[in-house]
Parts: structure tokens; C-alpha cells; sequence
């Protein structure tokens, strides 16, 4: 398994190679076992978590684990360290994009989504459903080409046994540093304008749109409560709350939330706590969940999930698995949706979501 960064541990690319171990779960059965292995681990650690994952991490969430899964629930190689990463020329192709619901069956979904927030279940849901292409070329020089097209702070590139993961991915799941875990959950979202105005003025209707920052507060909420199972108490703060940040299709709203961990935290601590990201879901997060597997037409797998990297110093970078190819041969998919609360649009929802999408048209 050899993984590729945008940026590693030292802020620039970065690239895993030749495994010493690979600690795998298939099953919810495997999973506590490999979570032991990754606590036991000697070396680096970098690999991927399905979104499925988060089904045998919470019991309540057991029985809904989907059979007809592409990828393990998770993966990650056991590495002596890393090398500075390179990747090929720009080449490659994607074809014409293929969204598996219509935009009638998306608004089916809504309106259910909403029928739940009505009787009090939830109180937002993250609506996601598949987009099928086709590709050509080599998938590294095709992630090169997606690099080129919409540089990101969280990219990464999977070659594996299996599915090729291509992750374009502008959200940060979460980050240790010396101790500390740092969460920033985007939630809000407006495309670019065609011209500067209609540019600047999309922006600043993001930055103070109430439904907008009501999504986001939402999920800032949420990651206060998973960040605060496995950090000390009083530490949970919030530096940053509903910053607009710019990207090449699209604006976005990021939130900060950052704590003290609690001593001799373990990756699988911190997974076990956080996992799936909660901007990924709505909110109560298991009942979202439930939701999300009653509505949604195909298993997630990688999108949603993570890919990152954990030092052995307790270090780590872990992105949230948003615009993802998974390619298999010439066929691949991507997963787009968005944020439904009580006031959302059907018609403004299936639009946000195929503007994500534009990550991957040339």
C-alpha cells in the first residue's frame, strides 16, 4: 500500500511506500482487534477509515452495517518513516458525470429528512448520494491533474490491493500537535460567481447567512461534545467560528474547535470518540446516522471517512474523505450531498451538491 500526501508530516508532500505491517478490518468482528494493533503499533502510521467504520464503533449502529461494501472498514500500513513525495505529469481523463439519483429522488429523501426533523428525531442530516464516471489514464497522474485543477489542504492518493482512492479533500477531520487536537468542520457552502462582484457578493451572503451558520453552529456543537470524550476538561474552545474560505469552484464555511487531549490518547482513542466527522452526518449524530443508512442508495466506503497519517510522537493529520474518486479500472465514483435542516430547498440542495462535484470536470 503506498500513499501520497499534499502535505505530511513536515507541511509539504509526502509519500508512504512498502509497509512493514498492514493492519486491516473487513468485519465489525475484526475491528476491535485492529484497533488494539494500531494502539500497539511500532512506527508510522498512514491509511484510511471507511465511513462504515463508524457503525461498528457505535453500538446502537451495529446492525445497519451495509453487506454490499468495495473497501475494509479500515486500513492502514505500519511504516519505519517516510519520504518526500513526487508525483507524475498531469494526464488522465474523467467522463461525463452520471448522478445516481434524479432530481426528484433527491427531493423524495429531503422531504423524509424533514419529516424526521419535524417529529423531533433530528435536527439536520447530511443527504449524500453517488455520481458514476468513467476514467482514462494513469490514476496518479490523474490525481495530479485534479491537484493542478483545485489545489486543497488535505489531498491524498491511495494505491492499494483494490479500489484506487483519489481524495481532493478541503476539510481537516482533525490534527494533533504536542498534545493539543484541532477539528475545523465545514458546513456551508456557495459556488463562485462568474465575475469578481458576483464572486465577492456570493461570499458575503455565505459569511451571514443565518441557515448557513445554523448548519454550521450545529456541527460545531456536535465535535465540542466527541472532542470532549478524550480531552481535558475545561480545554474545549472555539478560535474560529463561520470563516468564509475560498477555493477554486466554490466558497465554504469552516469553524475551529480545539482542546487539550487527555494524557496517553491513542489513535484509536481519538477515532473511537470523534468517528465519522459530525459535519458528515447531522445532528443527534447516531440518530442522523440512522437516517442517512434508511434514506441514502449506496454504502459511502471511503467518502466520508478518512485518510491521514499518526506519528509515533502522537502527531497525526487525518482529512474528511469529501470530494473522493474511488477507481476501479475505468470506472470510478464520487459522493456528493449536503447539510438538510427544516428550511432547506430541495431544488438549492441538488444544485450545492452537483457544484462540489466540479472538483472533478475539466
Amino acid at each position: 500500500m503506498k500513499i501520497y500526501f499534499d502535505k505530511g508530516p513536515n507541511g509539504t508532500a509526502a509519500q508512504f511506500d512498502a509497509p512493514d505491517q498492514v493492519i486491516e478490518a473487513w468485519t465489525p468482528d475484526d475491528v476491535p482487534a485492529a484497533l488494539s494493533a494500531l494502539a500497539a503499533a511500532d512506527g508510522w502510521l498512514a491509511g484510511y477509515c471507511s465511513y462504515e467504520l463508524g457503525y461498528a464503533l457505535e453500538p446502537k449502529l451495529a446492525d445497519l452495517m451495509p453487506a454490499d461494501r468495495n473497501l475494509p472498514l479500515l486500513r492502514f500500513g505500519v511504516y519505519s518513516g517516510w519520504v518526500e513525495g513526487a508525483l507524475p505529469d498531469a494526464g488522465g481523463d474523467i467522463g461525463a458525470l452520471h448522478p445516481v439519483w434524479s432530481q426528484g429522488e433527491h427531493a423524495a429523501a429531503i422531504k423524509c429528512v424533514r419529516d424526521y426533523i419535524a417529529a423531533g428525531d433530528i435536527y439536520q442530516a447530511n443527504l449524500t448520494f453517488p455520481i458514476d464516471t468513467t476514467v482514462s489514464g494513469d490514476p496518479a497522474a490523474l490525481y495530479a491533474r485534479l491537484a493542478a485543477h483545485q489545489p486543497v489542504g488535505h489531498g491524498a492518493f491511495v494505491q492499494q490491493d483494490g479500489p484506487t482512492i483519489l481524495s481532493r479533500s478541503p476539510e481537516l477531520f482533525f490534527r494533533t500537535t504536542n498534545g493539543a487536537i484541532e477539528t475545523a468542520p465545514m458546513k456551508g457552502t456557495m459556488p463562485r460567481g462568474a465575475t469578481p462582484q458576483e464572486d465577492a457578493a456570493n461570499k458575503a451572503f455565505l459569511s451571514s447567512d443565518e441557515k448557513n451558520r445554523a448548519e454550521n453552529l450545529m456541527i460545531v456543537d456536535l465535535l465540542r461534545n466527541d472532542i470532549s470524550r478524550v480531552s481535558k476538561a475545561g480545554t474545549v474552545k472555539v478560535p474560529d467560528l463561520f470563516h468564509v474560505q475560498t477555493f477554486a469552484t466554490v466558497h465554504q464555511m469552516i469553524s475551529r474547535v480545539r482542546a487539550e487531549l487527555n494524557d496517553g490518547v491513542t489513535l484509536p482513542d481519538i477515532l473511537t470518540a470523534l468517528f465519522p466527522c459530525g459535519s458528515i452526518t447531522g445532528a443527534p449524530k447516531v440518530r442522523a446516522m440512522e437516517v442517512i443508512r434508511e434514506l441514502e442508495p449506496a454504502p459511502r466506503d471511503i467518502y466520508c471517512g478518512s485518510v491521514g497519517w499518526y506519528a509515533p510522537n502522537g502527531d497525526s493529520e487525518f482529512n474528511v474523505a469529501i470530494r473522493t474518486l474511488t477507481v476501479d479500472g475505468d470506472r470510478a465514483t464520487l459522493n456528493v450531498g449536503g447539510g438538510i435542516v427544516w428550511d432547506s430547498r430541495a431544488a438549492d440542495e441538488y444544485q450545492e451538491a452537483l457544484w462540489k462535484a466540479r472538483f472533478a470536470q475539466f
